[in-house]
């Protein structure tokens, strides 16, 4: 299920600036805390407000490394998207797809290692998501499979561990998310050949997360960190989403020129942009 932004409508009898108390005492109360707002959650992602992100992604298994920032624009209403997929290992690896507001159409713009998708730098192809809420779109997709894995964790009982409320009203909750709730919501897909070496060990432990909201108890930031060792490899996560300024028009690019776009005029078409798209970064698995 999914669970997305304000974690905590306040902290109830808590101090200003203090912590609820450890052990079982703050368990229960953050559970409860939690268990009183997680179904309300998604409306914030539902409003779509104008609002400007990044989250930093780094998932270390032995050898292998995945390094990317994802940073995301949303402005206006309707909406206009911007999200930039840029690899922090590989300059040249990276999508930026960009919905201009009430448009019929959305754009990708092609990093050189993917230039071989089609003969020119964007790609044009029919928006189809306009009737889904702001967890369907690529700049807030993780975010939201990141409170997911809250949720699924702290419904499994235990997961909630501490609340604090500061002076300025803002609140900051930790929690222990499983490597299990982390997998189940998709926060990330690990290739077969990694994927087949977690065991169920290693899936039961947990990675620390932060999160953390303003006085009017809207998402500002949540960060997920842990080191995982079991079977012989171990595994290191670190993921973390934060607001990042205030969007204005000057952060959207311009709708690129005719000459510089393939239009990808239907389905099939998408499709086979998709799938080509997913054996070059298979290859890099």
């Amino acid at each position: 299920m999914l669970a997305t932004v304000g974690l905590l409508g306040g902290c109830g009898s808590a101090r200003a600036g203090s912590p609820v108390p450890n052990g079982e005492d703050a368990a229960t109360y953050v559970s409860a805390k939690f268990d009183d707002t997680l179904n309300a959650l998604s409306d914030q992602f539902n409003a779509n407000d104008t609002r400007k992100t990044r989250l930093d992604q780094l998932v270390v298994f032995d050898e292998r490394r995945l390094n990317a920032t994802i940073s995301a624009v949303q402005l206006g209403h309707p909406p206009a998207r911007l999200s930039r997929n840029h690899s922090n290992l590989d300059s040249n690896e990276y999508l930026d797809v960009y919905h201009p507001a009430n448009s019929p159409v959305e754009y990708t713009l092609l990093g050189p290692v993917y230039a071989s998708l089609a003969p020119t730098p964007w790609v044009q192809m029919p928006y189809t998501s306009g009737q889904y809420n702001e967890c369907y779109w690529e700049g807030a997709q993780t975010v939201c499979k990141m409170l997911g894995a809250v949720q699924d964790s702290v419904a499994a009982g235990r997961a909630a561990k501490s609340a604090s409320s500061r002076p300025d009203g803002s609140v900051e909750l930790i929690a222990e998310v499983t490597l299990t709730a982390f997998i189940d919501n998709d926060v990330v897909t690990f290739p077969a050949a990694i994927a087949s070496q977690l065991t169920p060990e290693m899936k039961a432990q947990t990675l620390r997360t932060r999160v953390a909201l303003d006085p009017r108890g809207k998402l500002t930031e949540i960060e997920m960190t842990g080191k995982i060792p079991g079977n012989g490899h171990q595994l290191e996560i670190d993921y973390h989403y934060r607001l990042d300024g205030t969007p204005t028009e000057a952060d959207l690019p311009k709708i690129p020129d005719p000459s510089q776009v393939t239009v990808l005029a239907d389905s099939a078409a998408v499709s086979d942009f998709y799938a080509r798209l997913g054996d070059i970064q298979g290859q890099g698995r």
